[in-house]
């Protein structure tokens, strides 16, 4: 879906249509999820950690940021400090402050977590030291070039882990050029995360802070879409990162997919973040969404937010096989969806081309095995959101001879793929958690990689 597809066939029971809401509604249920804690609560929140010798927070967090060094300092009244143990160690940390499942990593082995059941609020601490300094006009910068290596880095992919690859690359006086497929940068945390866990631009508003450490030049609109534009940039730069991200997703396979109506929750998702007239975006009056990961839950709540009045997130496992955490799960049922287990889609219906239900086969789990038990049950539906998980493109890469591991880029504990000169990192890169925290740090131990690769073969 794009904002200019505004025009939905008049259908009989069919109700998909912009504007359900008032300007100041659709404000309101899109402000910020999670709001920033003042001076005051950042201290005494600040004050409630125990400054744990050998930290299982730090431990937990995949880009090791020294949690309690970093407490300590708004305790203190060090922002500036705090901030710079954080972005040191993790420089997207604003973003995932705001994102990263904290409730399954940091939080949830906080020594106050397992004593009391209420961890210290470390997601919130870090964004507040981060978004003090980071958005100081005043403030000198935290970070500074290295002097020029002479060295050129081609990063694919301006996501979390390129961008965390670019600028580790550039503070380290690496010379970088980011290309990426679309026409802003920021991948995943641009075009594929919930509009209220992002508000006012945050997404570019971080993106401008990294690039201003220079020596990062970014192009849009550019796509690898064969292998000999790798084999040109591996001759034309010292080093190539891929943070391709997954750019394909799963079909359903099953008969009326192509009905109007019917469309990747990825797409709905980015188009939302890209429209800045929410009051534009038609939305179903009945919405079935399939699959029970994050990307479910943000499309779910997000149509609940622009007026749908019936939400059903369906997966076809129990709850405690979705993807999505816990604490998405509540948060979807608390904004009103209704969550459905043990479903699997076996047809949609349609009238004049456009869907108006989804049937779904009921399901039990037999001697290890998903089994039909006969039943089938039939929802009702304006539009229809699938969210079954993504793929990597990878018939580029396998032409080119790299290495693949379950259909994504197989590395070593660096990034450093099959291909000499060739390191990649995040969503692409099997055997991953698939987190925006976990692509910084692969972006970063790359970058340091090449780094370490360049000097040695300067000085051989």
């Amino acid at each position: 879906m794009t904002a200019a597809h505004t025009t939905v066939p008049q259908i009989s029971g069919v109700d998909v249509r912009p504007g359900r809401l008032s300007a100041d509604e659709y404000a309101r249920r899109f402000s910020d999820a999670n709001p920033a804690l003042t001076p005051a609560q950042a201290v005494l929140e600040a004050e409630r950690c125990l400054y744990c010798f050998d930290a299982p927070c730090a431990s937990a967090c995949p880009t090791h940021i020294d949690v309690p060094s970093f407490i300590r300092r708004i305790a203190d009244g060090n922002l500036r400090g705090s901030a710079r143990a954080i972005l040191e160690a993790n420089p997207l940390g604003g973003m995932c402050a705001r994102v990263c499942p904290t409730e399954v990593l940091c939080e949830q082995v906080c020594v106050r977590n397992t004593q009391e059941g209420k961890p210290v609020q470390i997601g919130r601490l870090q964004r507040h030291a981060v978004d003090a300094v980071m958005f100081d006009p005043a403030a000198a910068p935290l970070f500074t070039r290295a002097a020029p290596s002479g060295k050129t880095i081609a990063v694919l992919g301006a996501g979390p882990a390129g961008l965390a690859c670019a600028h580790t690359l550039a503070r380290l006086g690496h010379a970088v050029t980011m290309l990426d497929a679309r026409p802003k940068a920021g991948g995943l945390n641009e075009y594929g995360l919930a509009a209220y866990k992002t508000p006012e631009g945050f997404a570019q508003r971080e993106l401008a802070w990294l690039l201003s450490i220079g020596g990062i030049e970014v192009r849009h609109n550019w796509k690898l879409e064969t292998s000999a534009q790798l084999a040109e940039l591996r001759a034309q730069f010292d080093a190539v990162f891929l943070g391709l991200g997954l750019g394909g997703t799963h079909r359903l396979k099953v008969p009326g997919e192509e009905l109007e109506g019917v469309q990747d929750a990825v797409d709905f998702v980015a188009t939302l973040r890209q429209t800045t007239d929410l009051s534009t975006l038609p939305i179903g009056r009945r919405i079935v969404v399939i699959g029970g990961g994050m990307t479910a839950v943000d499309a779910a709540v997000q149509s609940k937010l622009l007026g749908a009045q019936n939400v059903s997130m369906v997966y076809r496992r129990g709850p405690d096989d979705m993807s999505a955490s816990k604490a998405e799960q509540e948060w979807a049922q608390t904004h009103g969806v209704v969550l459905h287990h043990w479903l699997a889609p076996i047809g949609i219906a349609g009238q004049d081309g456009h869907v108006k239900a989804v049937r779904f086969a009921d399901q039990a789990m037999v001697n290890g095995q998903l089994q039909p038990t006969g039943r089938e049950l039939t929802f009702e539906a304006d539009m229809v959101f699938k969210a079954i998980g993504q793929q990597l493109q990878s018939t580029v890469l396998a032409q080119a001879g790299m290495a693949l591991t379950g259909g994504r880029i197989a590395t070593d504990e660096a990034g450093l793929t099959s291909l000499p000169g060739v390191w990649a990192g995040g969503d692409c890169r099997a055997g991953g958690l698939d987190l925006t925290v976990e692509a910084v740090e692969h972006g970063k131990r790359a970058a340091h990689a090449i780094h370490t690769q360049l000097a040695n073969t300067a000085s051989a």
